[in-house]
């Protein structure tokens, strides 16, 4: 980190001098590795039509959490990361057996989860108010530790993605020919929805339940109304996140707002932008 630090001393920014605001400093290193994962996984939940999974996965977190403080587990962000993994791989098997579309799909795991979610947190007279941080999410709490587990994450995505792409595409597009072609489509959904799970967990107490979602499907969505190929999607999609995310906690901190729904109202404003240029365009 000392390194880290060193190189962030050399921005023009107040908050950038010499032994002062770690909290910022760690937040824009957070920024600079969530963001190209969200901009990373976005791709692909726009293409496989998942756009409200995050969403279900977040009340599913929620839940985690909310079964691991009643645990009395001092890290209760582990409970709720085997619970969204779980929650994910149920999902992947009921949507794969049954005739339901996927939003329904969703819809019933999104309901169930944050109904047990808020039982468990009431349970005997039980406040909700401490989850409440849960909601908006605080990146200028975040601490090195979990930035390199963040990393780590981002760089078993990536792996997972040089290995994988061609197969969790063909899958998403066209089951029955992955299915063909001797591709194990529910494996291979499994593990996405998996790594979508324990990017959602890790993460939401940093960006917040409420825009997590957000960070998921703006990225690509913009990035598809520009790209003319996969890379020039991926490359948008992991720009834009960045770009985006930077902007947002720069803009927060001076505003005083939000960092989780700046970085949102960018990707909101980079979206509207491609949209325009797609419709001159065409």
């Amino acid at each position: 980190m000392e390194l880290w630090y060193a190189l962030v001393e050399l921005l023009p920014f107040e908050w950038a001098q010499p032994d002062s605001m770690y909290f910022m400093k760690n937040a824009l290193l957070a920024i600079l590795v969530i963001s190209p994962l969200f901009g990373l996984l976005s791709t692909m939940v726009v293409e496989s039509r998942m756009s409200f999974f995050s969403d279900a996965l977040g009340h599913s977190a929620f839940t985690g959490i909310a079964i691991g403080s009643l645990c009395g587990l001092a890290e209760p962000m582990w409970c709720a990361v085997v619970f969204a993994v779980i929650f994910a791989v149920l999902f992947t098997y009921v949507r794969r057996h049954t005739n339901l579309a996927s939003d329904t799909v969703i819809g019933v795991f999104s309901s169930t989860a944050v109904a047990l979610g808020i039982f468990i947190a009431t349970l005997g007279g039980g406040s909700f108010t401490k989850f409440n941080a849960l909601l908006v999410g605080d990146i200028l709490s975040v601490e090195p530790g979990k930035i390199g587990l963040l990393a780590a994450i981002l760089l078993v995505v990536v792996v997972l993605w040089v290995c994988s792409f061609n197969q969790l595409m063909l899958a998403s597009v066209h089951p029955a020919l992955a299915d063909s072609r001797g591709i194990r489509v529910f494996w291979q959904e499994s593990l996405f929805a998996a790594a979508i799970a324990v990017v959602v967990t890790v993460s939401m107490t940093w960006v917040g339940l409420l825009v997590i979602n957000s960070l998921l499907v703006l990225p690509a969505a913009a990035g598809r109304n520009l790209a003319r190929n996969l890379r020039q999607y991926h490359l948008f999609s992991v720009v834009g996140a960045l770009v985006a995310g930077i902007a947002g906690l720069l803009t927060s901190y001076q505003v005083g707002a939000s960092t989780g729904a700046c970085i949102t109202l960018y990707l909101a404003i980079y979206f509207a932008l491609t949209f325009c240029f797609r419709t001159r365009r065409m």
